[in-house]
């Protein structure tokens, strides 16, 4: 993995811990990371690794000059944190940002109108190597830029982009909201089997290890998820009657369809 120069990250929390843990594995050079992150403590086995440590952005050398600065600090104390790196993107580093809501303006502003700025949005499994990443970039973000972002954002799952950056409000609806989704139907299946006579702890051992079961199946299949659901219900059988109450017109697709509309408009109110 060849940046060209050293790469900043800029927060180091659960996240950016993740992605960092996911570069080092794919030979990214310890030496080529600084981390600016105030909080050191989480951050000892990277540092003893060789990865280099600041706990602001006036700590790091006079003469540093990053090939890329990813932030993956908080959105909402980004707009504090930016101005400090603006000298670093007058030099020519590009800027890479895994901050929700935060549109490419924002950082072109802060940055500059020249700078390359790659905008992307993971999600969580992301700390298991299964995220799901969608990127855009501006126009002054070039093939070997995308390339490079790509590459960093895979390392902890796979990616996908798009030309239209609007489109990353329904991205953060779909794949940014989506563990959630998940987790919550896991609450409600287990539920439904403590209703049907299931001990609590019997029925929830069964909906996690069932959506954790499908999810390592769909995740391995070539076959398109209704495939998958189709082999699973046998004619006349009792996922059948589920699937009749859950497929019908008043069941979990109009239901899912709204859910996404409201995240989508509140990422889009948020950005």
């Amino acid at each position: 993995m060849n940046l060209g120069g050293p790469l900043l990250l800029v927060g180091c929390g659960k996240m950016g811990g993740a992605l960092l843990e996911g570069w080092l594995s794919r030979d990214l050079p310890p030496a080529d990371v600084w981390i600016v992150e105030p909080n050191a403590a989480p951050l000892q086995g990277f540092i003893a690794r060789g990865v280099h440590h600041v706990a602001d952005a006036g700590g790091l050398p006079a003469d540093f000059k990053p090939a890329l600065i990813v932030f993956a600090v908080k959105p909402q104390v980004l707009a504090a944190a930016l101005p400090a790196y603006k000298a670093y993107a007058e030099k020519g580093a590009a800027a890479l940002s895994i901050a929700a809501g935060w549109r490419i303006a924002g950082f072109e502003d802060a940055l500059g109108k020249s700078t390359p700025v790659v905008r992307a949005m993971p999600n969580t499994p992301a700390a298991v190597g299964r995220g799901m990443t969608v990127l855009c970039a501006n126009a002054q973000a070039g093939a070997k830029l995308r390339e490079i972002c790509g590459e960093l954002l895979a390392a902890v799952g796979e990616t996908a982009w798009v030309d239209d950056e609007g489109l990353i409000d329904a991205v953060t609806a779909v794949s940014g909201g989506g563990p959630a989704y998940v987790f919550l139907l896991i609450e409600c299946l287990a539920k439904a089997g403590v209703a049907a006579g299931l001990p609590e702890d019997i029925a929830m051992q069964c909906a996690r290890v069932t959506v954790a079961g499908a999810g390592e199946l769909v995740h391995s299949a070539s076959e398109p998820a209704s495939t998958l659901r189709e082999n699973v219900t046998s004619p006349g059988g009792t996922t059948l009657e589920a699937l009749k109450i859950l497929m019908a017109d008043d069941g979990l697709q109009p239901l899912m369809t709204r859910a996404i509309a409201a995240a989508t408009a509140r990422s889009k109110e948020l950005g």
